[in-house]
């Protein structure tokens, strides 16, 4: 099992949702909605000098699933190239 983080300008939270459940079956996450922070040279602070803000997602994903997750998300940043989206995978025990 793996825990899946994945980190998002929030204007593309729907997609990443939609695409998520079309095709993994019975997906569980938990979103956090409202993430501020920094990643490469770009800023999410929420604020009126830098006013974009980030959400995470979080799933536990058996191994099977780990690269349909990996492909359908590298789909959506290519869709989305400038939108920020990052993903990460930690191995997660029962």
């Amino acid at each position: 099992m793996y825990r899946a983080e994945i980190i998002a300008n929030q204007s593309v939270q729907d997609d990443i949702i939609e695409v998520l459940e079309e095709n993994i079956s019975g997906i569980r996450y938990t979103i956090f909605p409202l993430v501020n922070g920094r990643g490469g040279n770009d800023y999410k602070l929420g604020s009126s000098t830098w006013p974009e803000t980030n959400f995470v997602l979080v799933s536990y994903v058996q191994d099977d699933e780990k690269d349909d997750v990996k492909t359908i998300i590298n789909a959506v940043k290519k869709k989305f190239p400038d939108e920020g989206i990052t993903l990460f995978f930690v191995k997660a025990e029962n």
